[in-house]
């Protein structure tokens, strides 16, 4: 974190896991809102898991869109690091 408490941006350009999450949630929770005006109030189920993920991500550092963004996107965490730094669990090499 810089001065001002704002999060500095990563030095490759890539936005973090935490960043891709937050941008996720945010357009599936719009787009349901538009689908339940339009088509059904049952894509509230839409909303409501959005919200539970939200949650799954702030209680266990994981949910399934994390699983998939972090192993299709390799995107890593800047709140929970690897538990052991020093190791890559990148197997490509």
């Amino acid at each position: 974190m810089n001065a001002a408490g704002a999060s500095c941006p990563p030095r490759d350009g890539r936005w973090p896991l935490e960043r891709v999450l937050f941008a996720l949630a945010g357009t599936m929770t719009l787009v349901s809102v538009i689908l339940v005006l339009l088509v059904s109030p049952w894509f509230l189920v839409l909303t409501s898991l959005v919200g539970v993920n939200q949650w799954l991500y702030v209680m266990f550092g994981a949910c399934p869109a994390s699983f998939v963004l972090s192993r299709a996107f390799k995107l890593r965490s800047v709140i929970y690091p690897p538990a052991n730094p020093g190791i890559s669990r990148d197997r490509s090499a």
